[in-house]
């Protein structure tokens, strides 16, 4: 399987709440309809927490999103839907700013 991960901002227009909203309760459920999507995490930022002994990025996010896929092809598949068409259109009308990586995850402890 493969991972994106993708750090969002929200449009300037929306407070934070406003963004988490919109994400959870009209963009969450449009993943649903997806195809080729395995597993789809929403998380939402409620704060942060810095260290003394390393510099804080400059990054400011409202919310991570994950998303695995079976492969590549799969992804490629996915994102030439009609579903993600509309779920990229949503995303849109809220998200201001993404950054996305394509993740090769190394699980170090694992889930129980």
């Amino acid at each position: 399987m493969i991972k994106l991960v993708s750090l969002l901002t929200r449009r300037p227009e929306l407070t934070h709440e406003e963004f988490v909203r919109h994400w959870r309760d009209i963009h969450g459920p449009l993943a649903l309809a997806v195809p080729g999507v395995r597993r789809y995490v929403q998380s939402h930022i409620r704060g942060t927490r810095t260290r003394a002994d390393i510099p804080e990025t400059a990054l400011e996010i409202d919310g991570i999103a994950e998303l695995w896929y079976d492969d590549e092809a799969a992804l490629a598949a996915s994102a030439a839907s009609p579903e993600a068409r509309a779920l990229y259109a949503d995303g849109a009308l809220f998200i201001g700013r993404i950054k996305t990586y394509l993740i090769d995850e190394q699980i170090i402890i694992p889930p129980e």
